[in-house]
C-alpha cells in the first residue's frame, strides 16, 4: 500500500513544525498538518459511516419482523435471536480491533472488512428471494453472521481512523477532535434515519429482497467514498520493530500472575513517586516497580522485565473495567428499541394519512430524528453555556455525560412501561385480547416520547462512551477502545436475550401466558420493562460510585 512506502531522496522534506508526530501521509512521508487530516479527511470518513450505518440498520431495524413473518418464528424466539445476533455483532469488534491494532492497521482493516461485508449483504438479498424452507433459514442466518464479521472489522477501525485525523497535542485540533465525536454520531444517525424511512417501507410493503439489495448498494457506496479520501488521510506510523501493544501489556499481566502480588493501585506512577520521594531515592522507585511485576524466586535470566510505560498502560485498561460493567445497563435498554418497542408499534394505529400506514420498524426513526436534532443543540448551544460555568471546554466531564444518559435511559423504560400498560387496557376495553392481528385503537404517537427520550439519552451516553473508551486507552490501542464501547452494546444484547429466554420459560409454566406471548394483548411486556427499570437503577448507583473514583488518563 502506498500509504506505507517510504519516500525517495528526491521527496520534498516538509518543515518540522508543520508535521504531525508519529503519523505519515499516503506516500509514507511525515504528514504535513496543512495538507492532511482534520475535517477534510473526517468528512470522507463520516460519509463512509453514513452509508455503512444505513446498511447495518437496514438489516437490524426490521429483523424481528422478518423472523416472525418470513421465517415464522414466535415473538420470544425472534427477540432472542435478534439479541443474540446483535450481541455477537457488537462483540466481534474486539477481534477486529486486535487484528487492526496488531497486524493490518486501521486503513487495511476497513478495506478488508468492507470486502466481507458487501458479499454478505448480497447473499442476504438472495436468501429473501427463496421459498420458505430449511435452506432459506440456513442461508439467511449464515449471511447474517457473515455481516457481523464484516461489521466487526469495520466499526472499530473506521471510528478510530477518524479520530486519528486529529492531533490531540495541538490545541485547535484537540478541540475539533472532541467535536468530531458529536458529528460522527450525527452522521451515524443520519444513515440510520434513512434506513428507517426508506428501507423498512420497501421491505414490508414492496419486497424484502429489494430492500436488502439496496443495502448492498449502500455498502458499495461506503467503500467508494472511503477510498476517494485515501490521499488526504493521516496514517499511524506502525513501527515494525516494536511488539504489539497487546503483547507488551500482556507481559505485565503474565508477570503479575506469576508474582501473585500485583495490585494496579499499589504501583505508583513516575509522577507520584517523584512527589513522594527525594531525587536520590528514585532508584527505590524503580526497585519497587520491579519487585511488584517481576516474579519472586526466579533466577535473574528468567525474570520478565516490564517497563513503567507498560505497567501504566495495563493500569489504564484495568481502570476501565468497572465503568464498562456498569454501562451495560444502558445497553440493555438500548436493545429494546429494535425488538419490543417495534412489536408494540405493530399492534397500534400507525396510519399517518388516509391510506398510508407507517411500517412498525420505521417508528425507530423518531429516535434518530431526536438525535439528529439534539446533537447540534448539544454541541453548539448547551456545551458553550455549561462551559461558561464549569470552565471545561466540553461543558461537563465525559463520565458526567455518560451518567446523564444512563439516567435518561431509566426514564425511557419507565415511560415505555406506562405506555404498554395503557395499550393493554385499551385492548381489554375494546374486547381485542384474543384478537392478536387486530389493530388496537391507540395512536402510534403514544410511543414517540420513549423513542425521543432514548434518542436524547443516546447523545449523552453513546457519544460519551465513544469518546471515553477511545481516549482512555493507550494511543496504539484506539481501535480496541472503540471496540470496548461496542462490546457494551453486545453484552447488553446478550443479557437482554438471556432475560427474555429465562422469563419466557418461567412465566409460561402451568398453562399461563408468557410475558412475551406471541399474542401481545395477553403478554406483559410492561412487567419486563419495570424489571429492567429496577435493574438499571441499581446499575446506575454502582456507576456513580465508580465514576467518582475514576482518575482520567492525562
Amino acid at each position: 500500500m502506498a500509504a506505507f512506502r517510504r519516500s525517495g531522496c528526491d521527496a520534498e522534506t516538509p518543515l518540522l513544525d508543520d508535521t504531525v508526530q508519529d503519523v505519515v501521509d499516503y506516500e509514507g512521508r511525515p504528514a504535513v498538518r496543512s495538507r492532511s487530516g482534520g475535517w477534510r479527511s473526517a468528512a470522507f470518513i463520516i460519509g463512509a459511516e453514513v452509508f455503512e450505518r444505513f446498511a447495518c440498520y437496514g438489516v437490524r431495524s426490521n429483523l424481528i419482523n422478518f423472523l416472525t413473518g418470513q421465517l415464522g418464528q414466535s415473538t420470544a424466539a425472534a427477540a432472542a435471536n435478534v439479541n443474540l445476533w446483535s450481541g455477537t455483532a457488537w462483540l466481534l469488534p474486539m477481534l477486529g480491533a486486535f487484528v487492526a491494532d496488531s497486524f493490518l492497521g486501521r486503513y487495511r482493516s476497513i478495506i478488508f472488512a468492507s470486502l466481507v461485508y458487501i458479499p454478505a449483504l448480497g447473499l442476504l438479498a438472495l436468501s429473501a428471494l427463496l421459498s420458505p424452507g430449511g435452506f432459506k433459514s440456513v442461508l439467511f442466518f449464515s449471511s447474517l453472521y457473515l455481516i457481523g464479521v464484516g461489521q466487526g472489522g469495520h466499526k472499530p477501525s473506521l471510528q478510530a481512523f477518524g479520530a486519528d485525523q486529529f492531533d490531540g497535542k495541538d490545541p485547535e485540533e484537540s478541540k475539533a477532535k472532541s467535536s468530531f465525536f458529536n458529528w460522527w454520531y450525527f452522521g451515524i444517525c443520519t444513515g440510520i434515519l434513512l434506513a428507517y424511512l426508506i428501507v423498512c417501507y420497501i421491505q414490508e410493503d414492496i419486497s424484502w429482497a429489494l430492500g436488502y439489495g439496496i443495502l448492498f448498494v449502500g455498502m458499495v457506496i461506503s467503500l467508494v467514498v472511503f477510498w476517494i479520501g485515501a490521499r488526504t488521510y493521516r496514517y499511524t506510523n506502525i513501527k515494525q520493530d516494536e511488539s504489539s501493544p497487546f503483547a507488551r501489556i500482556g507481559r505485565v499481566f503474565i508477570a503479575a500472575f506469576r508474582n501473585r502480588r500485583f495490585s494496579p493501585s499499589a504501583i505508583p506512577t513516575e509522577e507520584e513517586s517523584h512527589k513522594a520521594l527525594p531525587p536520590q531515592s528514585y532508584e527505590q522507585f524503580k526497585f519497587l516497580n520491579k519487585a511488584l511485576i517481576v516474579p519472586v524466586g526466579l533466577e535473574e535470566d528468567e525474570k520478565m522485565h516490564c517497563t513503567i510505560d507498560e505497567v501504566q498502560d495495563a493500569r489504564c485498561l484495568l481502570r476501565l473495567v468497572p465503568i464498562w460493567g456498569t454501562c451495560v445497563v444502558f445497553a440493555i435498554v438500548f436493545a429494546q428499541s429494535s425488538t419490543f418497542f417495534t412489536k408494540q408499534g405493530a399492534t397500534m394505529n400507525r396510519e399517518l394519512i388516509s391510506g398510508f400506514e407507517i411500517p412498525a420498524a420505521s417508528l425507530q426513526s423518531f429516535n434518530s430524528i431526536a438525535i439528529v436534532l439534539f446533537v447540534p443543540v448539544y454541541d453548539r448551544i448547551l456545551v458553550p453555556i455549561v462551559s461558561s460555568f464549569t470552565r471545561k471546554p466540553s461543558g461537563i466531564t465525559i463520565l458526567q455525560r455518560i451518567g446523564t444518559g444512563i439516567l435518561l435511559s431509566i426514564l425511557t423504560i419507565v415511560v415505555a412501561a406506562f405506555v404498554e400498560t395503557k395499550r393493554l387496557k385499551t385492548a381489554q376495553e375494546y374486547g381485542l385480547v384474543d384478537m392478536p392481528n387486530a389493530t388496537v385503537p391507540m395512536s402510534m404517537w403514544w410511543l414517540v416520547p420513549q423513542y425521543i427520550l432514548l434518542g436524547i439519552a443516546d447523545v449523552f451516553t453513546m457519544v460519551g462512551m465513544q469518546e471515553f473508551f477511545s481516549e482512555q486507552v493507550p494511543t496504539e490501542m484506539r481501535s480496541m477502545g472503540v471496540s470496548l464501547y461496542l462490546s457494551i452494546l453486545g453484552m447488553g444484547s446478550f443479557l437482554s436475550s438471556f432475560l427474555i429466554s429465562a422469563i419466557d420459560q418461567i412465566t409460561s409454566g402451568f398453562g399461563q401466558d408468557s410475558w412475551f406471548s406471541s399474542n401481545l394483548n395477553r403478554a406483559h411486556i410492561d412487567y419486563f420493562y419495570w424489571l429492567l427499570a429496577g435493574i438499571c437503577a441499581v446499575g446506575f448507583v454502582a456507576y456513580l460510585c465508580f465514576a467518582r473514583c475514576y482518575i482520567y488518563k492525562l
